[in-house]
């Protein structure tokens, strides 16, 4: 079997130790240099001739800068015969440029999509995009990972009465339903209509909240606007208290001032898919580092990743098995 060598770009080189820990191979160095008109260079300083090479970099602020590192990396890895190239991008920025819902706009999903395959990836490793029709750009093979049951595990530790899943909207209700499902608890919805990149209206909340604590799960949280209006929507119809979770704490702007101050939230759990706010030590972060690592052993051993999810739910949850990468 060829060999597995993994690079990890600027944007979250941590996680990619952690994944390689668990894969039991080094992480191999990257030289990015910066030339005085602002372009960038990348070397791999590892052989990958005829190899799998494993790039990983989240596309996190600021992200036009890491997604070209990314191609850069692409690009180097090709040129220098890997036998295969996977972009591991476990957070997939531009999900939420998914459709036309104005005239003349750009479709940066599917743009990203193209300058991915364009560089060189044979394939792409992501986990919970916001919307799973951008899959779909690729016309190569893209594995999608999700987090509910690494986030269903946490709050599997504590007692669950009078506890009801929360979905900021009826875009995440699916996905909301299911960790309801893990968690056997009901589930609710906000209404919710988008004014701006930092705006939301929440008019109304569908399912019983009154006297209940909620564990508000989202896909992604940047700036908090659409939690805050949605903790004051719950608030106002009777919820007593709530528990904030995302698979992407990016927490942007003054995401993280809003949220360790608000008095309804009693924490805030999200996964280490994007690298952690800084003075924020109450936040709660859940590894998926070996869920990443047991994907890249798969692809390489050419085993099934749904059977990664096997036992409760044939996409959504925790790994049951694992395999001997030694």
């Amino acid at each position: 079997m060829r060999d597995i060598v993994v690079f990890s770009g600027s944007a979250h080189p941590e996680l990619a130790r952690q994944i390689c820990d668990e894969l039991g191979v080094p992480l191999s160095g990257v030289d990015v240099v910066r030339f005085s008109n602002d372009c960038l260079q990348v070397q791999l300083l590892e052989n990958c001739r005829q190899k799998d090479v494993y790039l990983v970099q989240p596309l996190v602020p600021p992200t036009q800068e890491h997604l070209f590192e990314l191609l850069l990396m692409i690009n180097a890895a090709r040129g220098a015969s890997a036998a295969s190239v996977t972009a591991v991008m476990p957070h997939f920025a531009y999900a939420r440029s998914d459709k036309k819902d104005a005239s003349r706009i750009s479709f940066g999903g599917r743009m990203v999509a193209d300058l991915l395959q364009t560089a060189g990836a044979h394939r792409v490793l992501t986990m919970t995009l916001h919307a799973p029709q951008v899959h779909g750009f690729f016309s190569v093979p893209v594995d999608h990972l999700t987090a509910t049951g690494v986030l269903a595990d946490h709050f599997r530790e504590r007692d669950l009465s009078n506890h009801v899943v929360v979905s900021p909207d009826f875009g995440n209700a699916k996905t909301a339903s299911l960790l309801a499902r893990l968690l056997g608890l009901p589930v609710a919805a906000g209404s919710k209509q988008r004014k701006g990149d930092d705006k939301v209206e929440i008019d109304m909340i569908v399912g019983d909240v009154d006297g209940k604590t909620a564990i508000v799960l989202d896909d992604e949280i940047a700036t908090g606007g659409s939690i805050v209006e949605l903790l004051d929507k719950l608030q106002e119809v009777g919820c007593q208290q709530a528990a904030v979770a995302c698979t992407h704490g990016l927490f942007t702007g003054r995401a993280v001032e809003r949220l360790r101050d608000h008095p309804m939230i009693s924490e805030v759990v999200t996964t280490d898919t994007v690298p952690s706010p800084q003075g924020w030590p109450e936040l709660k972060v859940c590894s998926t580092a070996d869920l990443f690592a047991e994907a890249i052993a798969r692809i390489h051993a050419g085993a099934s990743i749904s059977s990664l999810f096997d036992g409760v739910d044939p996409a959504y949850a925790p790994p049951q098995m694992r395999l001997d990468f030694s």
